[in-house]
């Protein structure tokens, strides 16, 4: 594991048992999944590259678009599915169907993998990327190491 990619896992770790709290990203006070990412970016980076607009639970189902797809390729590289390293970024589908509208960031890889992710009802928590959750990726991501 690189520097950078230990920098973000750590950054990840340091919001574990944060509330959820829909559209918010302050660490210890409450976040979603984007305002994790949001967060660790502004703490690896110094900054957030955009800052989302207002967005409903449905994000954008009712339209059919790929809102949380397409910002993540305007500001993470893409990776393939089978390069899996920690730090990566992963995007699920929640539901055969439906748009892209989760986020989670790879904590460990190997035999006992992990991912941490703001999940509804709970808090930012470190869970098994097992089997249940990985028929769900729909992409990878690395953060980039600075801001374009």
């Amino acid at each position: 594991m690189s520097v950078f990619q230990a920098q973000v896992v750590a950054a990840a770790r340091g919001w574990i048992g944060t509330p959820y709290r829909h559209q918010a990203s302050l660490r210890g006070a409450g976040t979603d999944c984007l305002g994790l990412l949001r967060g660790v970016l502004r703490e690896v980076l110094g900054a957030e590259p955009e800052r989302p607009p207002a967005y409903s639970m449905d994000w954008s189902e009712p339209a059919r678009i790929e809102a949380l797809w397409q910002a993540a390729e305007r500001h993470l590289r893409p990776k393939r599915m089978d390069d899996e390293a920690p730090g990566d970024v992963l995007l699920f589908r929640m539901r055969d169907g439906a748009v892209a509208k989760h986020l989670g960031i790879v904590g460990h890889v190997g035999s006992e993998a992990s991912f941490i992710h703001a999940y509804s009802s709970h808090a930012v928590v470190e869970s098994p990327l097992g089997a249940p959750w990985r028929r769900r990726i729909v992409a990878r991501f690395t953060f980039p190491e600075e801001l374009t």
